[in-house]
């Protein structure tokens, strides 16, 4: 059952309060995540918020209020609010004028029903009345979301023609809300999945990563084989990996570990540098994602023998990941924190060691015992250096 919208915090920012006053609450409507959410009991971050009014209008309105605005997307209507609770999006309602499937032409519209019908899914096409939460629904969205059926708006295969990343947006969502699947929605994702060769890589990688991120994508992620999507945007992901994907998220969920989305990537791929390599090029990846990804890649079957200083060496991150990976058990890292080498050359120049390689030599090879040893304390080193040392004075041969 759907809750009351005054039941959501969000509803009760003052900031909302104040941009109400500034724009006029018959020109505005709180829309799309906020609402969705709030309905659902789910917190809420961002408020979007839709207006009649035009660009220049929403900045002077609030620039008479006090409240600073920054054009965010001026060419497309989008002002933000910033205000002491959270910016706001302030977005001119909109028509689509021509579509590619990659960008739209869009014209401002004066409808809220004209601006409802060019968003993507009836779930996110419900307005909110700044004032009295009253809910407008064009489309069965409130029905839709009792339900946990993610619906198109109007023509499955029109809309996704619009925009060709709805398509992931529509399994992303479905995995998220979803409880039936919508047979229209699930042939034209099929159907059209080739088009998705058109988009950016960045926007790929970004509704792919927001899947892998949700508490259980498994059964998305193969679903999104079987209808031909995924071998477009990941053709490394064969049922083998999938099917790792799943021991990962078991493996999360038994060791009460946070699910993140580059090890799961990672799951999808084959244990392979190269691979990893070439995934994170394609996808264009941050450079610390790629790293990640590059890390896992190299998990080899012994990860599991020395958790701490596979850690140590690996940084905890890298190795919560390979242990998870490799059906290790990652809560023995949990809270711990990385130990500093004490050790320094002096000690071992001041036992008579010439300055050289060779004191590099001597630190290592105490280093990798006390590693070994599961870091004791600076008596132990003391122990290990004077092993190292043969005993005494140490005479180089």
């Amino acid at each position: 059952m759907l809750r009351d919208l005054g039941e959501a915090d969000w509803t009760k920012r003052e900031g909302l309060v104040a941009l109400t006053a500034a724009l006029g609450a018959e020109n505005i409507r709180w829309v799309g995540g906020a609402v969705r959410d709030g309905l659902l009991g789910v917190a809420v971050a961002d408020v979007d918020c839709a207006t009649k009014l035009m660009p220049a209008e929403v900045i002077a309105a609030c620039g008479r209020a006090g409240i600073r605005t920054v054009p965010t997307g001026i060419d497309h209507g989008t002002v933000t609010a910033i205000l002491k609770d959270g910016p706001v999006e302030v977005t001119t309602l909109r028509r689509d004028v021509a579509t590619d499937g990659r960008r739209a032409t869009i014209a401002f519209a004066t409808d809220w029903p004209e601006d409802a019908a060019r968003r993507d899914f009836t779930i996110n096409a419900l307005y909110a009345h700044p004032e009295t939460l009253e809910i407008a629904d064009w489309f069965g969205g409130l029905a839709d979301l009792e339900a946990r059926r993610l619906r198109f708006i109007g023509d499955a295969a029109a809309r996704i023609a619009e925009d060709h990343l709805r398509i992931l947006r529509y399994y992303r969502f479905q995995t998220r809300f979803g409880a039936e699947l919508d047979p229209e929605a699930e042939d034209a994702c099929a159907a059209l999945a080739h088009t998705l060769k058109g988009l950016s890589r960045e926007r790929i990688a970004s509704e792919l990563l927001a899947l892998l991120g949700l508490p259980d994508p498994q059964a998305t992620i193969a679903r999104m084989r079987t209808h031909g999507v995924l071998p477009v945007i990941l053709p490394e992901a064969c049922p083998a990996q999938i099917a790792a994907l799943g021991k990962l998220i078991a493996a999360e969920t038994e060791q009460a570990i946070a699910p993140d989305p580059v090890r799961r990537l990672a799951a999808l791929l084959p244990p392979s540098p190269e691979v990893a390599e070439t995934v994170a090029a394609r996808l264009r990846l941050s450079k610390a994602q790629r790293a990640r990804l590059v890390a896992a890649a190299e998990r080899k079957g012994d990860d599991a023998a020395n958790p701490r200083a596979l850690a140590y060496r690996l940084t905890p991150p890298v190795a919560t990941d390979r242990l998870l990976l490799t059906g290790g058990d990652a809560r023995v890292l949990a809270g711990w924190q990385v130990p500093v080498f004490p050790l320094k050359g002096g000690a071992i120049v001041a036992r008579g060691v010439t300055a050289g390689p060779l004191v590099a030599r001597i630190l290592q090879e105490v280093e990798a015992r006390w590693v070994a040893e599961g870091f004791p304390d600076a008596g132990r080193i003391d122990e290990l250096l004077t092993e190292a040392l043969g005993g005494g004075t140490f005479t180089p041969d």
